[in-house]
């Protein structure tokens, strides 16, 4: 089966704010650079439904839940629900679309899983990955945790055997934390260590079922590449699963102003090359990214390599045009290279791997 693609228009101009770092537009740029490159056929393309009440509900409480809309249908909210559900607090602002916008993303999500029990195969949900959502709370930017949502609608299909892997620069907390001693999913996160939400440690398995791969500031797509190599797809190998979730987070970019690693987008379609035909089903999500080129460039790239499509040398005129018409208020966006207009692929950044992922990779975890 050819692979799927599920967006929609309502992440177009919605932003939490003109001083939040999720200001800028991400999964609308990536799909207009998607269609400027030739690479979207319509039949292979999908709107996102929004989640009803009753499909949040599986994972996330009624009372949060009924909180999020009431925040939306007044653009204001109760201090009782800022203090019980954190909407309006720690970065988590009440905006125009608060609860269609995560609705949507958590019902692109659960299409893809439901779209894969049935017919197997591959999809690309570049607005999701908000996988720092808990069940009766917003947190880190993420209101509704739509990778625990499809991981749930793969687990009430009947999977019993689920790899969830993210490689986003924060550690896929919320998404750990839901399937805690649960053996069906197992969850396996590459991130910065000693970077907010500061879990994620080497030690914690989650009661068996995760593995954390904390990584050092300045970390490069050589650290990533090893611990691919030698820790992510041991466990593939040992799990064998029915289905894989890889939530492809852009942050881990070295342009991003929200970590310290020193990746290449190279690194993050590697990831995505392995793990692609490593079980008969597999989702892409998006996941963090907070510079508008970075992120285009990285989450087009990757709907390239599900497709067999290698990025051009230089992009056609439509996509360039894509790309030159961004704006970006931070200091990488007064000056951007010209190869952040001209390219879809980073130059490889590699170097020495470092002391803590050579300790990583030195002293692996068993797999049950």
């Amino acid at each position: 089966m050819p692979p799927l693609l599920i967006g929609s228009e309502i992440y177009r101009r919605s932003t939490y704010g003109p001083k939040h770092p999720l200001a800028i537009p991400r999964v609308s740029t990536a799909l207009d650079l998607i269609r400027a490159l030739g690479w979207m056929d319509p039949a292979r393309y999908l709107d996102s439904p929004m989640a009803s009440v009753e499909e949040l509900i599986r994972f996330h409480t009624p009372e949060y839940v009924a909180a999020l809309r009431r925040a939306e249908a007044s653009q204001t909210v109760d201090p009782a629900d800022r203090d019980r559900h954190r909407i309006g607090a720690d970065g988590n602002p009440v905006y125009r679309e608060i609860f269609r916008r995560p609705a949507t993303s958590a019902g692109g999500v659960m299409l893809a899983a439901r779209l894969t029990v049935a017919r197997g195969g591959i999809v690309h949900v570049p607005g999701g990955g908000t996988h720092h959502g808990r069940a009766d709370r917003a947190s880190g930017f993420c209101y509704v945790n739509d990778a625990v949502l499809g991981l749930l609608s793969w687990l009430d299909a009947g999977l019993t055997n689920i790899l969830y892997v993210d490689i986003d620069a924060h550690h896929g907390d919320g998404v750990q934390d839901a399937f805690h001693d649960e053996a069906r999913v197992f969850t396996v996160s590459v991130h910065e260590g000693r970077r907010w939400p500061f879990t994620g440690a080497a030690a914690d398995v989650a009661g068996g079922q995760a593995r954390n791969f904390p990584l050092a500031e300045g970390a490069s797509d050589s650290d990533m590449l090893a611990v691919l190599e030698h820790g992510i797809l041991p466990i593939v190998d040992a799990l064998r699963p029915q289905a894989i979730m890889l939530q492809c987070g852009a942050d881990a970019i070295l342009e991003d102003p929200l970590s310290r690693l020193g990746m290449s987008n190279q690194a993050h379609w590697a990831v995505v090359r392995a793990l692609m035909r490593a079980a008969p089903r597999f989702v892409l999500l998006g996941g963090g990214g907070y510079n508008p080129w970075s992120v285009a460039r990285c989450w087009a790239g990757a709907w390239g390599i599900l497709n067999g499509l290698e990025p051009p040398d230089r992009l056609p005129e439509p996509a360039e045009a894509v790309l030159r018409a961004l704006t970006f208020h931070r200091a990488a966006g007064r000056n951007p290279p010209e190869h952040w207009f001209t390219t879809l692929a980073d130059a490889p950044r590699q170097g020495p791997l470092q002391e803590e992922t050579l300790a990583l990779l030195q002293n692996p975890l068993p797999v049950a």
